[in-house]
């Protein structure tokens, strides 16, 4: 069950892989910015693909050990060192993103930065999640 609601403004137009607004009740969840490294801080990918896979895996972890579940995501931010990159794999991304997350697309802000403080890093993600009371 979620308490989750999607906000769309009437007349605007519908957004692809991602909500405009969410409103939701319940416990929050912070998920500090996770980066494509495994548990061991050891990174097994080099691509943005494969970091972005691990990345969404990483906060899925996370949320696991305060009971939420990626359909509890509310928000999530995004910060990427080429945008370029990540606009030429956007089909690709999106497949491990619903391989990963699912169907759930929350509000989301995506940013390219200048560097990451794990010089090997690609991608950054940043999440809020509420859980159902």
């Amino acid at each position: 069950m979620t308490t989750h609601t999607t906000l769309q403004p009437a007349g605007w137009a519908k957004p692809k892989g991602y909500a405009n607004g969410v409103a939701a009740e319940g416990k929050l969840v912070f998920v500090g910015g996770q980066i494509g490294w495994n548990h061991q801080n050891r990174f097994e990918c080099h691509d943005l693909v494969g970091q972005v896979r691990q990345t969404l895996q990483n906060v899925v972890d996370v949320l696991a050990e305060a009971g939420a579940k990626p359909e509890h995501v509310t928000t999530m931010t995004w910060y990427l060192t080429d945008k370029k990159e990540y606009l030429a794999n956007l089909q690709n991304i999106g497949k491990v993103y619903r391989e990963v997350v699912g169907r759930h697309f929350p509000a989301m802000a995506v940013v390219q930065v200048t560097a990451l403080i794990e010089d090997e890093a690609k991608v950054e993600i940043q999440a809020t999640a509420v859980v159902p009371k």
